[in-house]
């Protein structure tokens, strides 16, 4: 790890230094490791409050940005920072994004194709049907589900998506290291979307407990991280209804599905549309209104890119019509056996299909 990056995950297990402070400590000093290690005075004079500085200048000591480090890669945890190429694209541009974010599991770069699902923990029969149904053919469709792992419409958001073999996101309030994952009822869920190539994601330091102000705040991260945030149901004054917010202040689509008039858990989603949130009634209804009606096709196409200059050369002369190797030999000007060697491995990465005989066609 670099320098920077290892002081600036020191600052941030200091608990007072949220994320618009350490960026205006960055602002000012233009680097993490003289902030961490600046006196009292430079740090007040950084805009930092006069009581908060006196504070982590007492405390600085029990931090050991290295021992820090060695946990944290113990974990199998891996952290991004604003200045990281894998920092997600969309989560950059909100207002005031998180400095550093801690990751478990793989995050695709810069994906285009995250949509929010939230809702109350106390889901009615209809809402958990429309829940499973939506996540399932969303994520059938190549979109990665965002959500927070909380009980209710999230865990049933996380799990429709791995059933249909989706990626699905958990953004949580607590630490991302395995004690601290809340609730604990859903480690095991955390651990599947792990193996099923999601990530779970989090700005909070390790450690940090379910502290009930923190769960407003990490809201702000599944909206950010999404192109759209749908709303299945959500009572008066629900969690959700804060997500949408903040999809709101961050110029982000907002989908509402509508419920029964009687039903408490609807009142959320139908203010929303009163409010001018889409009307959302089928996994289609998402598609058009995002056009995303060809993303599959668009994710498949993405995903073959060749690594080597050999299988780059290969890719720009194969498509869905069979080809002999003689004739990309001829067209790409290898060698028998270059061509040969690259062809086999990347028919075991799944970028092309051997059709007997020779033949081979660029795989979908």
């Amino acid at each position: 790890m670099d320098k920077e990056t290892l002081h600036l995950t020191a600052l941030h297990h200091f608990p007072k230094f949220g994320s618009q402070k350490i960026l205006r400590l960055k602002r000012y000093f233009s680097s993490y490791e003289k902030a961490f290690f600046a006196p009292e005075n430079e740090l007040i004079a950084a805009g930092i409050e006069k009581n908060l500085a006196a504070e982590f200048s007492t405390t600085r000591s029990t931090i050991n940005p290295q021992a820090l480090w060695e946990k944290i890669s113990k974990e199998n945890i891996g952290v991004l920072t604003l200045e990281s190429e894998n920092y997600p694209r969309l989560l950059k541009e909100i207002y005031a994004p998180p400095p550093l974010l801690y990751y478990k599991g793989l995050l695709e770069k810069n994906s285009d194709f995250n949509i929010a699902i939230v809702g109350t923990r106390k889901y009615t029969a209809y809402g958990q049907r429309v829940t499973e149904d939506l996540s399932r053919e969303l994520a059938e469709n190549g979109l990665i589900i965002v959500s927070g792992l909380a009980l209710g419409v999230d865990t049933l958001a996380h799990s429709a998506c791995l059933s249909a073999k989706g990626t699905t996101l958990a953004v949580l309030g607590t630490g991302i290291d395995k004690p601290s994952i809340y609730p604990s009822s859903n480690r095991y869920l955390a651990e599947k979307i792990i193996a099923s190539g999601g990530a779970l994601i989090s700005e909070f330091p390790l450690g940090t407990p379910p502290l009930r102000h923190n769960f407003p705040q990490r809201n702000r991260i599944i909206s950010g991280l999404s192109l759209a945030t749908l709303v299945i149901e959500a009572g008066e004054k629900s969690g959700a209804l804060i997500t949408a917010s903040y999809a709101l202040e961050q110029n982000r689509e907002i989908f509402a599905v509508p419920g029964s008039i009687y039903s408490p858990v609807s009142v959320g989603p139908n203010n929303l549309i009163k409010q001018g949130a889409k009307t959302i009634t089928s996994a289609g209804d998402i598609l058009e209104a995002l056009d995303l009606k060809n993303i599959s096709n668009f994710i498949d196409n993405k995903k073959i890119i060749g690594e080597s200059p050999e299988e780059k050369i290969i890719l720009r002369n194969l498509n869905s019509e069979a080809r002999h190797i003689d004739e990309l030999i001829r067209l790409t000007g290898l060698s028998p056996a270059a061509i040969g060697g690259a062809l086999t491995m990347m028919e075991m990465k799944g970028m092309v299909k051997n059709l007997g005989g020779m033949q081979y066609v660029l795989a979908r």
